[in-house]
């Protein structure tokens, strides 16, 4: 990895990209502190050293990760890269649904960039409904809980509460754009980046408060446990079952064709990291209902106080539970929607393609789902697993929902590296290439 990026900075336009990129990355981090307006900065820094930084907000705990700590802060940048991932989400959903998506995306690039153009659409209107719930939440004192303190200046002028909702969202819009332009004019990647900078921005804070607090000892054993977990991501990340493909010779014309070989990678962890956003999405609903109910009445009724007690903290079993079969269901769920195997098995028997051993068409599409489904289960197990790393550590360690070493974490910070890296060796491979004539 440090190799390739050494030779990155030699070649000049390389250089300038890796530069053009980290000033955007700069410029990122800079909105992330950037206080909106109306807000009480020494009062959220007072709650904030009372709530530990953010420990005690399990509520909305995966988009302060993805915030990289903005979100209570109130920053400019607050909502950070989330609305955007959402947005992403729900339209490759909807492009299984609705027929028209789905032609949109058969079109190549030119219905890829009108897919690319709602999902700008849908993250404004999803960056709207979350500041102002943010803003309600701050305004009614529910932001930081056992926080006596308004973190509002004027909590009660209808101006201040619009302008602070326009500029979190303008904000969103911005780090859109930020992405973009690192795709375009950067290493490429530019959302993933982004997302990148955020999680690890938390990482120094959250590593040396473990230092201060639980000693050196538990420092040491934080860094060794979070060393094997990175090297057992890496391993698992890497993982894929090649299924070799022979393509049949055929003549078209006076040329013969085919007779190629190849294969269909299929990864271990083929949904990535949105089984994990979905079921933190789906678990943070009964805790949100729980919060309205707590607003309106001064009792709340029996089923109010059981979800109090099993799904809002991380560290009863039944929220354990749960976390870990919504993941496990959501990377079923999503591996069925974005690989089709009757629609890879087709494409090959289209063009001549099959698998030796196994006959074209509707057995091979039922040999590729046997596969999936046999790589699926360890793959779920192990997104489960790698999850829990940060409740385990919320309950032996004491550290906060932003733990430096968490599932999720790891698991950004090695994808995007690892993608990273293949972008930039591919764009040296490129200038470097030596033919077969020279």
């Amino acid at each position: 990895m440090l190799t390739a990026f050494t030779r990155a900075f030699r070649t000049p336009d390389l250089r300038k990209k890796l530069l053009f990129t980290l000033g955007i990355i700069a410029l990122f981090r800079l909105g992330s502190v950037l206080p909106t307006p109306g807000v009480h900065t020494e009062n959220i820094a007072l709650c904030l050293k009372d709530a530990q930084a953010g420990s005690s907000s399990n509520i909305y705990g995966m988009v302060q990760l993805f915030s990289g700590g903005a979100l209570l802060k109130l920053s400019v940048f607050a909502l950070g890269i989330m609305p955007y991932i959402t947005a992403s989400i729900i339209l490759q959903l909807l492009v299984v649904v609705i027929p028209r998506l789905e032609a949109l995306k058969k079109e190549g690039q030119a219905g890829q960039s009108k897919i690319t153009q709602y999902t700008r659409y849908l993250t404004v209107g999803l960056a709207i409904l979350q500041s102002t719930a943010f803003i309600a939440l701050a305004r009614s004192g529910q932001l930081f809980p056992g926080c006596q303190q308004d973190v509002l200046l004027d909590k009660d002028n209808v101006f201040s509460i619009v302008t602070m909702v326009l500029t979190m969202t303008a904000g969103t819009a911005v780090v859109m754009w930020l992405g973009e332009i690192i795709t375009d004019r950067g290493v490429g990647n530019g959302m993933s980046i982004l997302i990148f900078t955020q999680v690890i921005a938390v990482f120094p804070a959250e590593l040396l408060r473990i230092a201060q607090t639980k000693g050196y000892f538990v420092f040491a054993v934080v860094m060794a446990v979070g060393i094997a977990m990175i090297a057992l991501v890496v391993m698992v990340e890497q993982a894929q079952r090649r299924i070799p493909v022979q393509y049949a010779k055929r003549m078209v014309g006076r040329r013969m064709y085919g007779g190629t070989s190849t294969y269909i990678p299929l990864k271990v962890n083929q949904a990535g990291i949105i089984p994990v956003i979905f079921a933190s999405s789906l678990l943070y609903l009964p805790q949100l209902v729980t919060t309205l109910f707590s607003n309106t009445q001064e009792e709340p009724n029996a089923i109010v106080q059981w979800i109090n007690q099993n799904l809002v903290t991380g560290d009863t079993p039944v929220y354990m539970a749960t976390f870990f079969l919504l993941i496990v269901f959501f990377t079923y769920f999503y591996v069925s929607i974005t690989f089709n195997p009757v629609e890879v098995a087709d494409n090959m028997k289209k063009y001549g393609g099959f698998i030796p051993g196994i006959r074209p068409g509707r057995p091979t599409a039922e040999y590729l789902s046997y596969v999936l489904s046999r790589l699926t289960a360890p793959g779920s197990l192990y997104l489960g697993l790698i999850s829990m790393v940060p409740i385990v550590a919320l309950a032996l360690v004491g550290a906060s929902q932003n733990f430096p070493f968490g599932g999720t974490s790891i698991l950004i910070m090695v994808g995007v590296g690892l993608d990273t890296v293949k972008q930039i060796e591919s764009q040296l491979q490129q200038r470097n290439y030596e033919g077969f004539l020279k």
